[in-house]
C-alpha cells in the first residue's frame, strides 16, 4: 500500500504559482519585451490595479518579495533621522532580521492589541516626541507601518483604519500598509476594508503576490503620483529592480484578470473556516481570534510530537515548558482533500 505523504500547512507560499500564471508565462515566454517594467504586460497590470484601487493617477511598481519591498519603501519615505512606528509584533519588528535597522532607520515599537495598533497610541508617540525638549537628540517618528492582515491574522476594520489615517494626516506622518496576505484579508467575510479604502487612506501600500498565488512579486501602489520622487532609481539603488520586469508584470496582470486575486483568497478562507470549525468541535484552544487564513492553536509538546509525523505546522512561540502555539496556514492551493485529512488526523 502506498504511504500517504505528510500534510504541509506550514505557510501560504509553499507551492509554486497558480496554474493560470504558469500558463500565461509559458504562452508569452518567447516574446521579446522592454526591460525594467516598461513592457506592455506590466503597463496592463498597472492599469488594472489602478482601476481596482480607484486611483487613476497611482504609481505602481513591481518588486520581488515582502522584506525587500518593506526595506525599499521605508527607506525611500523616511529621512535619515526618522524612524517608523510599528506594533511590537509587526513583521518589520520581529521577522525581517533587522532589515529596516540595517537600512539606517529605527523601528519605533508600540503596544499591540490582537496584533493591531491604535490611533490613540500612534498619536501619543508623535506628541511625546514633539513635547520633549530634547527631541532634536531623538529619533523622529516619520511614518506608520501596518499590515492587513496582521501577524496574528487579525484585521483592521474600516473605522480603525480611518482613525489611524486621520492621526497620520493631521500630523503629516505617511501611512504605509504591508499587504503580503492582502488577498486573504479582502476575501474574509468579516472584512469591511476594500482596495479602494486602502488607496484613499494610505500614502503607500503593497498588494502581496508571493503569498497569494504568484511565483513571486509584490505590487507597490502609491495613490498620489510622484509622492516619492525618483522611486524607480531608489529601487535600483537597493538592488531591487528586475531586468526582466515583465515576469512580475505578467503575474499581476493575470491576478487582476477575471477576479483571480479575489478567488485565490476565497479558497484559503473557506479552507481555514472549515478547519476552525473542526478545531472548535474537537476541543482545541485557539490562541488568537483570527478570521483569515492563519490559525493559531495551543498544543502540548506531546500533541506536537504526535501530530508531527503526519502534519507539518509552523512553530509560533512557546507558552511554557509543556505548551506552544503552532500555526496552520491555508493558501490559494489548499485542497478539500488535504483539509479533510487534516481534520481527520486532528
Amino acid at each position: 500500500m502506498k504511504k500517504v505523504g505528510k500534510l504541509s500547512f506550514v505557510s501560504d507560499y509553499m507551492e509554486g504559482a497558480h496554474p493560470e500564471i504558469l500558463k500565461r508565462l509559458l504562452e508569452t515566454n518567447m516574446e521579446k519585451s522592454a526591460g525594467y517594467g516598461f513592457d506592455d504586460f506590466s503597463e496592463s497590470a498597472r492599469d488594472k490595479i489602478r482601476k481596482a484601487c480607484a486611483a487613476p493617477d497611482a504609481d505602481v511598481f513591481f518588486l520581488v518579495g515582502g522584506t525587500q519591498t518593506n526595506a525599499v519603501m521605508i527607506d525611500s519615505i523616511l529621512r535619515p533621522y526618522q524612524g517608523v512606528i510599528a506594533a511590537t509584533t509587526g513583521h518589520i519588528s520581529g521577522h525581517e532580521a533587522g532589515a529596516i535597522e540595517h537600512g539606517g532607520h529605527k523601528v519605533l515599537e508600540i503596544e499591540q492589541h490582537d496584533g493591531k495598533i491604535k490611533a490613540s497610541d500612534i498619536k501619543h508617540v508623535i506628541m511625546e516626541y514633539f513635547n520633549d525638549e530634547n527631541h532634536d537628540h531623538m529619533v523622529m517618528p516619520g511614518m506608520v507601518y501596518l499590515s492587513q492582515p496582521t501577524e496574528f491574522g487579525t484585521l483592521y476594520s474600516l473605522n480603525e483604519l480611518k482613525e489611524i489615517s486621520e492621526v497620520c494626516r493631521d500630523n503629516h506622518v505617511p501611512l504605509y500598509l504591508d499587504g503580503a496576505r492582502l488577498a486573504y484579508a479582502l476575501a474574509c467575510p468579516q472584512n469591511d476594508v476594500t482596495l479602494k479604502d486602502i488607496a484613499s487612506l494610505c500614502d503607500a501600500f503593497y498588494i502581496g503576490g508571493t503569498k497569494c498565488g504568484a511565483m513571486f512579486g509584490e505590487a507597490v501602489v502609491i495613490p498620489r503620483h510622484d509622492f516619492i520622487p525618483h522611486l524607480f532609481t531608489i529601487i535600483k539603488q537597493h538592488g531591487a529592480l528586475l531586468a526582466k520586469g515583465r515576469i512580475a508584470g505578467i503575474q499581476f496582470d493575470t491576478l487582476f484578470t477575471d477576479n483571480l486575486y479575489d478567488n485565490v483568497g476565497k479558497v484559503a478562507i473557506e479552507a481555514a473556516d472549515r478547519i476552525r470549525e473542526a478545531l472548535d468541535k474537537k476541543g482545541y484552544k485557539q490562541a488568537f481570534d483570527s478570521p483569515t487564513n492563519q490559525i493559531f492553536i495551543i498544543l502540548s509538546k506531546k500533541q506536537i510530537d504526535d501530530l508531527s509525523s503526519d502534519i507539518e505546522m509552523g512553530f509560533w512561540q512557546n507558552i511554557d515548558k509543556e505548551h506552544a502555539i503552532m500555526r496552520i496556514a491555508t493558501s490559494w492551493a489548499t485542497t478539500k482533500e488535504d483539509v479533510d485529512r487534516l481534520i481527520e488526523l486532528l
